[in-house]
């Protein structure tokens, strides 16, 4: 009875252990972005023609990098990946219509797509690409170009945030 009791002790102790095997503490890195812990972010390129998108885009990008904490931010001499980003789409649409007019505009939609690469900082292979949209929204008062620079900022965090979980996360 006593070498019973042992056996079934023992094999719970083995039963118990082997079932944390695949558990790991800490952010889980996608498979294209193993080995990666710092991650240099240079200044963003704007091919379109709303300007000074580029330092904001960048500066939002790192800070949401940090806020996440899965990467370091470093300069490009000591990176393990370099993502490089361009802005190549501002584009305000139409959301919704004044009611009684259906000529005039009460809110705008604005989509901020910025095409993201990652690579490797000496031989510029490529770890991975994406192209993602940030979208905000904004109501028309009497000045739609200071209302539309007012939800740049909103989009491209919107943008920002899905860019750092797809690096982060994979997806």
């Amino acid at each position: 009875m006593l070498h019973l009791s042992r056996l079934f002790l023992l094999s719970y102790v083995i039963a118990l252990l082997t079932s944390c095997l695949g558990y790991t503490v800490g952010p889980v890195q996608p498979t294209f972005m193993k080995g990666v812990h710092r991650v240099a972010v240079p200044i963003f390129k704007n091919i379109t023609l709303a300007p000074d998108v580029e330092a904001l885009a960048t500066t939002t990008v790192i800070k949401q990098l940090q806020q996440d904490g899965t990467y370091q931010i470093s300069g490009e001499d000591q990176a393990d990946a370099v993502v490089r980003g361009t802005i190549i789409n501002v584009q305000r649409t139409r959301a919704r219509a004044l009611r009684g007019n259906t000529l005039a505009t009460s809110e705008f939609n604005l989509l901020v797509t910025i095409q993201f690469r990652v690579v490797r900082p000496n031989t510029d292979a490529l770890l991975t690409q994406r192209e993602i949209s940030g979208v905000s929204s904004f109501f028309v008062g009497n000045d739609v170009a200071s209302q539309e620079r007012q939800a740049i900022p909103l989009a491209v965090e919107d943008a920002a945030v899905q860019f750092t979980s797809f690096l982060s996360e994979g997806w």
